[in-house]
């Protein structure tokens, strides 16, 4: 009996970690069903019977014993006793927390958010068991929202109701799925964590923000629209809007004779003027690889899709009619062109949701549907970028193929680092050799460039190459001029 009690005493010398691995595995094994995980104040009480442990190896009496025990056998013995309260206590701290079970959740939010814009959250936790915690509250949201604040740690009442209240920004458009509200609940004792996930879910559209539409209405009616860099333009398309003055024919109505120049012609002469004339236009968005980069803190795409609603706003109110084709290697979404300022709302809610993807871009696909869909003569404009010689080479066969039938008009985004590269080049007065590199590159880059908008041009595609910053307002300026010449 000695010898296997010396023995056993031998082993847990020698493996220190054995005792509290063998009375921990099945107190985690339990605490794992539970969802449960231990925290760093169970780790480091822990840490106290190893230390005694460790003490078991010295024995400065030489091997003297005290109430018929040696020094090994007491230091065993207090060690076992400290690994059983730590055990008890872990296990009776385990079994006093609150589960997940006793939590439910609501959530009361608008459905409808603006991008970039504060949204308000109201969550209202439940706590249905007699037995109140420490608990830590984070709602389930995409890296894409900002929350602030985003946790409450407070401490929650048995059989009571807790409201948090937070805002949230979203810097990317799209339908967002809140699908529960992440949990953190602490022991009695805080030697256990318990990470519950209460389902609550709730759907978020963002939409982008329309308020560059409202200041396009004031400074439209202000007379003050060169604040967004829109040039003025003649109006088009309105029956009394004096086009031009030419002699009286019997059909012409009395009313529209111009009595000055008949006096002075010593003839009648009569006004003439424009008649109302409703043009379509065809939006073609590319949501592919190349327009996945980001410039003043959004993508390529939210800045061509801002635009893109300008533009159709201002197009809707002078009468013409506006449809949308967004695709990537396949086509997205398919609005058919409709006129009437309403109509915006069609095209918001058909674009909300569309997100740049890393995939290449089928233009073939692209324009064998707009030339099934779209019969009509319009003005079709495809909002890209070009960054290569494959894509460069399919822009320019596909919108070149449109001349004709459509007035094409090719907008090509520029890119912030291919110039800055060039102009801190051209302003260091003695660069070192890895600036010339990077500067030589970009020049060849956008001598390449312009090579292509010639080439379209050439065609006769109408072709603009923009930073993302200037597109609403050279688009809107460029539609005007279309406008005002008759192009369409």
């Amino acid at each position: 009996m000695t010898t296997t009690i010396d023995a056993t005493i031998d082993l847990l010398i020698h493996s220190p970690i054995l005792l509290l691995v063998l009375m921990g595995m099945p107190l985690l094994w339990l605490a794992r069903q539970r969802g449960l995980y231990p925290d760093r104040r169970l780790l480091f009480l822990s840490a106290i019977p190893a230390v005694g442990s460790v003490l078991m190896i010295q024995d400065p009496a030489g091997g003297a014993s005290f109430a018929g025990w040696s020094f090994k056998q007491w230091t065993l013995a207090t060690v076992l006793a400290l690994d059983g309260v730590l055990l008890l206590t872990a296990i009776l701290d385990m079994l006093a927390i609150v589960g997940a079970p006793h939590f439910s959740c609501t959530r009361k939010l608008q459905r409808i958010a603006s991008q970039g814009k504060r949204q308000e959250v109201e969550i209202e936790l439940t706590n249905a068991s007699r037995r109140g915690c420490y608990i830590s509250v984070r709602d389930d949201l995409a890296q894409s929202f900002v929350a602030e604040p985003d946790r409450f740690d407070v401490r929650i009442q048995g059989r009571s109701k807790t409201q948090f209240t937070y805002d949230f920004i979203c810097n990317e458009r799209g339908k967002s799925v809140l699908e529960c509200v992440h949990l953190l609940v602490l022991s009695p004792f805080k030697l256990w964590r318990g990470f519950y996930q209460v389902p609550v879910e709730s759907t978020v559209n963002v939409y982008p923000d329309m308020k560059q539409i409202a200041e396009y209405d004031l400074l439209a009616r202000t007379n003050r629209l060169s604040l967004l860099g829109m040039r003025r333009s003649r109006k088009i398309g309105q029956d009394n809007e004096f086009e031009r003055l030419r002699d009286y024919t019997q059909d012409d109505n009395y009313k529209h004779i111009d009595w000055r120049t008949t006096a002075r012609r010593r003839k009648l002469t009569v006004r003439d003027f424009q008649a109302n004339q409703s043009q379509r236009i065809v939006f073609m968005v590319d949501c592919g690889r190349m327009m996945t980069g980001r410039a003043a803190d959004i993508s390529l795409l939210d800045h061509s899709l801002n635009a893109m609603l300008m533009l159709s706003y201002v197009a809707l109110r002078q009468g013409d009619s506006v449809g949308l084709i967004s695709f990537s290697d396949r086509i997205h979404n398919y609005t058919p062109a409709r006129s009437g300022v309403k109509h915006i709302n069609r095209l918001l809610h058909a674009s909300y949701n569309q997100r740049a993807t890393y995939v290449e871009s089928r233009y073939d696909d692209a324009f064998l549907y707009l030339r099934t869909h779209c019969l009509k003569r319009s003005l079709v404009i495809l909002i890209t970028n070009v960054i290569d010689e494959i894509n460069s080479h399919q822009i320019k066969q596909y919108l070149g193929s449109l001349t004709g039938r459509h007035l094409p008009l090719g907008v090509l985004l520029r890119d912030h680092d291919l110039y800055a590269a060039v102009d801190e080049f051209e302003s260091v007065p003695n660069p070192d050799r890895n600036m010339i590199f990077q500067a030589a590159a970009a020049a060849d880059v956008l001598t390449w460039r312009h090579q292509v908008i010639r080439d379209l041009r050439h065609q006769g595609v109408l072709a603009l190459d923009l930073f993302p910053e200037q597109l609403t307002s050279q688009m809107v300026n460029q539609y005007l001029e279309i406008k005002a010449r008759h192009l369409l």
